[in-house]
């Protein structure tokens, strides 16, 4: 007798052919995350290091340049204008002409410009190249988001952005006590000051990985060599399946244009916007916090920035995978933010006790941390094609805005008052106006809860 479709007959066939596609899809994947995030993992290391390394030089820097707190925050910050002002124009670029083709590049010019920090020997010469840095950075960050699209479905989206971000706190918890060891042990070696040698040092490193990726990285699926006919199949099919699904659930933009004429990207913008507040008032303050609290040694600084920033990738990397596991991405968020505004708001308690300020900074660092994780599973999974390219770009551009606000406005507020707690005060603010426009932006959107079927 012949089994009818629906007759259990075909079930555990039906059952074991899914399994094995299953399977092959999920090794693809494993071999795709092998290949390329420990190698974007570095270069977002040497990125975020590249342009937060200016944190520890503040120690000496700001007295041999002659600047106040808020001309040192404004060219902390205007690293952001220049990447504000590039990022759309960038990303599109990578669109066209290939990873390989960009990223290589755009790393090796960065390195050099980073070392080329050292001769800032006035205000407006260091204005100058933390701007040309930024400009030209400007293709890197939402540029490798917009790549592992190419790769990843989003199930698997926000676990494999969590893994590549997590680079930024990584980059806190090994290059600050390199860093802070730098300040403290190399001033005055060779005639150049302990700053100037922590921008030579520290910018070398990006323009020799640069050349490597110029062979390294390919620009999709289908020049990757690496992968067999079959491995290529697997992962051609299931991002057919990803581009399918989005236009099914109806929220799939594919021109440039949709991308600007979505309210949920400009929502999107905002909320970025406050990550972005926070993470940099961590990542640029934080020697000066752990100065103020624990040690002026600038060694012991670098070791203990290890605790919140080791916590923080923790912290990422947990988050992330918990919320492709789930497929709930709104409350994630929203709580992280909630975390970080708590938190950052009790970092400006003065008077804190050192081992207590240090586990209230941690707690901080991971909910930012834990934010960024997830945050940019959202626009991913609503926008395609050049829109994705465009869209990306452009929330990343406005939200890195928060990276020239903080550091100018808490420059500002220091200049005026001695209290941690007003700059403290603004940064939380910042999260939960961020919170908010997290449960406005998703009251009603498909992708803050993925089908995973």
């Amino acid at each position: 007798m012949t089994n009818s479709p629906d007759s259990p007959g075909t079930l555990p066939a039906n059952a074991e052919i899914t399994a094995e596609l299953g399977n092959a899809r999920r090794a693809v994947l494993r071999k795709v995350t092998w290949r390329l995030i420990p190698f974007l993992f570095l270069c977002y290391i040497l990125s975020y290091l590249d342009r937060v390394n200016v944190s520890f030089a503040k120690l000496q820097m700001q007295h041999d340049l002659g600047m106040t707190e808020k001309m040192y925050g404004t060219g902390m910050g205007i690293f952001f204008i220049g990447y504000f002002l590039w990022e759309v124009p960038s990303n599109l670029m990578l669109q066209k002409l290939g990873a390989r083709r960009w990223i290589g590049p755009i790393m090796i010019v960065w390195g050099l410009v980073s070392s080329a920090t050292m001769f800032a020997k006035t205000p407006a010469l260091f204005y100058s190249l933390r701007f040309l840095l930024g400009t030209i950075e400007s293709g890197f960050f939402p540029g490798v988001v917009l790549y592992l699209t190419f790769w990843f479905p989003r199930t698997h989206l926000a676990k494999t952005i969590s893994m590549f971000m997590s680079a930024i706190a990584l980059a806190g918890a090994f290059g600050s006590p390199f860093s802070g060891w730098i300040m403290g042990r190399i001033g005055n070696t060779g005639g150049l000051a302990n700053w100037q040698w922590l921008f030579l040092l520290e910018g070398i490193p990006s323009a020799l990985v640069g050349m490597v990726a110029l062979w390294y990285l390919d620009d999709g699926p289908k020049s990757a060599k690496w992968l067999d006919e079959d491995e290529r199949k697997i992962l051609s099919d299931a991002m057919a399946e990803e581009e399918a699904l989005k236009r099914a659930q109806g929220d799939s933009r594919h021109s440039i244009a949709d991308a600007f004429k979505s309210p949920k990207v400009w929502w999107f913008c905002l909320v970025y916007f406050g990550v972005v507040v926070a993470n940099y008032f961590v990542g640029f303050w934080m020697p000066e916090i752990i100065k103020r609290g624990v040690t002026a040694d600038p060694w012991q600084i670098g070791l203990v920035s290890i605790i919140p920033w080791g916590f923080g990738a923790c912290a990422m990397i947990w988050c992330g995978h918990h919320s492709d596991v789930t497929g709930e991405r709104r409350w994630h968020l929203t709580t992280a933010l909630l975390v970080a505004a708590f938190f950052l708001l009790l970092s400006g308690i003065p008077g804190v006790p050192p081992v207590l300020g240090i586990a209230v900074l941690a707690f901080a660092v991971a909910g930012i941390m834990a934010s960024i994780s997830t945050f940019w599973s959202l626009p991913t999974a609503m926008l395609s094609g050049s829109a994705a390219a465009a869209g990306v770009a452009w929330i990343n551009s406005v939200g890195n805005l928060g990276g020239f606000v903080s550091p100018y406005a808490v420059g500002w507020i220091r200049d005026h008052t001695s209290n941690p707690l007003y700059p403290a005060l603004l940064v939380s603010a910042s999260c939960l106006m961020a919170a908010a426009a997290v449960l406005v932006s998703t009251r009603e959107a498909p992708n803050a809860k993925i089908n995973r079927t």
